[in-house]
């Protein structure tokens, strides 16, 4: 049975004056992390919350959200991530579907945060620096770790909720120590890791892949609150960077961005690419640019991070996100959970010790998603190769069935970036009188780049089969994208004219 607080209190004793965490000039050792975490354990004693409860941590990429997540984690509570972009209404939430004694909220969305915590009656501590440090200066620390850990709730993560009301994803100690643990094994760098920190921290992998496995590692996670390509290079160079962990569209930025070339990124060794499918245009050309390895990988919220990975000992398959990590199964099956013949398209299921606990007071939801054997639906469509490496076709929701075709967007997508002009796409369904659905095409182009739709059309048209190619194309000088850089379809505008 693993306490996840232990993650810090081991790293402390053993590294105390190696840097943990820096934000431009700001730096925090491991000894002073843990002190931190220790006083905001007291301060949530003091206040009366104990094991079992829940609190809200509506922090940016910044030092004090480490000190906040282990010290909740020290006092026994479970932490419930937040973005700190969300309205009032989505604060009241995310604190009362998950029942939130208090939320540790960045001063800069106070009003948000107050209105929200308000409503449910839940305590909201505002993080400003100076006065954060100030309050915990005068906290008790409690040096202590609180009874628990193994399959208590150790997070609570709400899912992005593509459709219907967010879900909060139950993972426990165990689910978050073993998923780090994991990574620990799959960080493949010469010398001390220093690992750039642009994934939101309130998201599975940022926290675990980022945090969790820097901390594992006694290395630093150097910290980025907004992506921008030139600021993350200029800090890649600065910090002398090793580790990049991102998703396909911060790829794609730092390799279309011209302020980038004046950056020297050498130091990079591994970068890792989750939360999306990695077009390979993207992926090669990255490594050309870049001279590094980028290894893709595939989990999701309810699996704690990680569940199948391009190992680096391994042959590393582009397109693929790889094989099963440690301990973990998966496989492909049709609807009535039948596994498919190698290289037939099915739906990814997941069983193993990462998969979450269920879904905070959803025991519908849970049980729609694992059956009775522990396998977890993730409605993710793949195929798997002769080797047992997984390719991920599209999301099962994401699928255009046209004229009674099924269309993957993945494929159609893969075909649109190798256009040079194109720098992102999205490729959707939309509605057809006869048809059912049409195949359509979002694409944001290079700076500086030309190209027209019908060119766009012609180009895919000429490689993929009839039913599949987009015959509505449309430009866009951005794609609406979630808080880790993850494409929004749901979030895409339709002209009322499809005819460009």
């Amino acid at each position: 049975m693993t306490h996840l607080a232990t993650l810090l209190t081991d790293a402390s004793a053993e590294a105390p004056d190696r840097v943990a965490l820096k934000l431009d000039d700001f730096e925090v050792n491991y000894a002073l992390l843990d002190e931190a975490s220790a006083r905001v354990a007291g301060l949530l004693r003091a206040r009366g919350i104990s094991s079992g409860d829940r609190v809200g941590v509506m922090l940016p990429n910044v030092p004090y959200f480490a000190a906040v997540f282990f010290g909740l984690l020290r006092a026994g509570a479970a932490a419930v991530p937040m973005n700190v972009l969300l309205r009032e209404r989505e604060v009241a939430f995310y604190l009362g579907d998950s029942d939130a004694k208090a939320v540790f909220a960045w001063n800069d969305f106070a009003p948000a945060a107050r209105a929200g915590a308000e409503e449910t009656g839940a305590e909201c501590v505002l993080v400003a620096p100076g006065e954060f440090e100030q309050m915990l200066g005068d906290a008790e620390p409690m040096r202590d770790i609180a009874p628990g850990g193994g399959s208590d709730t150790a997070v609570v993560l709400y899912t992005s909720g593509t459709t219907g009301t967010p879900k909060g994803a139950e993972l426990t100690h165990d689910n978050l120590a073993g998923n780090i643990e994991v990574a620990y094994d799959l960080t493949d760098v010469e010398g001390d890791l220093v690992v750039l920190g642009a994934l939101p921290l309130f998201h599975v992998f940022g926290l675990v892949s980022g945090l969790g496995t820097s901390i594992r590692h006694r290395g630093m996670l150097t910290l980025l609150p907004r992506f921008d390509p030139a600021k993350a290079a200029e800090i890649i160079e600065r910090d002398r960077v090793n580790v990049f962990l991102g998703v396909p569209t911060m790829y794609a930025a730092l390799l279309h961005a011209p302020s980038v070339k004046d950056h020297d990124l050498s130091s990079l060794q591994t970068c890792v690419s989750g939360g999306a499918a990695m077009p390979v245009e993207i992926l090669r050309g990255f490594e050309r640019a870049f001279d590094c390895k980028v290894l893709e990988g595939y989990g999701l919220s309810e699996t704690g991070a990680v569940a199948s990975f391009n190992l680096p000992d391994r042959e590393r398959k582009p397109g693929s996100i790889g094989v099963p990590v440690s301990g973990v199964e998966m496989k492909a099956v049709d609807d009535d959970g039948n596994e498919m013949p190698q290289g037939e398209v099915g739906e990814i299921v997941i069983r193993g010790p990462n998969v979450m606990k269920g879904y905070w007071r959803r025991d519908d939801a849970t049980a729609e998603a694992i059956d009775a054997g522990g396998w977890l639906r993730t409605g993710d469509m793949a195929r798997v190769d002769e080797d047992g490496y997984f390719f991920i076709v599209d999301r099962k929701k994401d699928m255009v069935i046209r004229g009674g075709y099924n269309v993957y967007p993945r494929e159609i997508e893969e075909v649109v970036y190798e256009h040079p002009a194109v720098r992102e796409a999205a490729v959707i369904g939309v509605p057809h009188d006869t048809l059912g659905e049409e195949v359509a095409a979002v694409v944001a182009l290079k700076e500086g780049a030309t190209a027209g739709p019908d060119e766009l059309r012609a180009y895919v048209k000429e490689r993929v089969a009839a039913y599949k190619y987009p015959r509505h194309v449309w430009i866009v000088d951005e794609l609406p994208k979630g808080p880790t850089g993850k494409v929004l379809k749901r979030e895409i505008e339709v002209p009322a004219d499809l005819s460009r």
